[in-house]
């Protein structure tokens, strides 16, 4: 094997296209091809960790469904089904008509850290729980009517519990949830 065909080998198993200049006259010279799209490689994730991060996005998205819909009080907000089902669902939507006979919404974001903290089976998981210390610094009650704070008490960080599955439909859904007091953990 000659130097050409060696660079031409190694050329085409990485992948990489390559315009091979001086080697001998006798050897056919080889096509050019430009290309301005860099080459692109992909890994598969393994089941477990597909629904580890299908579970984590469905458990912010939750969260970020539920803000959305807390800034008007609107317990009925079809987002709210997006990534929430069975009692964390109800829990969500209690509180928010809650607020909303009260007279209240809720101005701001929480900052969420979930972690996985188990998935099962463990192979390929339909149930995942997760923890997270959430923070609700920022994310207070206000009187609709005047803007002025509701007197609930300051944010902080918080312990929170949430347990997501598998739907019959491959979507992931927390299907309930526990928020601690604040201070229950911190970030």
């Amino acid at each position: 094997m000659n130097l050409c065909e060696t660079v031409r080998i190694t050329v085409a198993s990485s992948a990489a296209v390559v315009l091979l200049g001086g080697c001998s006259a006798t050897e056919p010279s080889q096509p050019t091809t430009s290309s301005s799209t860099p080459a692109t490689t992909s890994v598969a994730l393994r089941p477990a960790d597909l629904a580890k991060q299908r579970a984590t996005a469905a458990y912010v998205g939750m969260w970020s469904d539920m803000t959305d819909a807390a800034t008007t009080s609107d317990w009925q907000s079809p987002k709210l089904a997006q990534n929430a089902t069975a009692e964390a669902l109800q829990t969500i939507s209690r509180s928010l008509y809650t607020d909303h006979y009260n007279g209240l919404v809720t101005k701001g974001r929480p900052v969420n850290h979930p972690s996985v903290q188990w998935a099962e089976p463990e192979e390929n998981p339909t149930t995942v729980t997760i923890a997270d210390c959430g923070d609700s610094t920022n994310w207070l009650k206000y009187r609709a009517d005047n803007g002025q704070p509701a007197d609930d008490g300051p944010g902080g960080h918080r312990r929170i519990e949430a347990l997501v599955k598998k739907a019959v439909d491959g979507s992931w859904k927390v299907s309930t949830f526990a928020v601690h007091e604040v201070g229950s953990c911190s970030g």
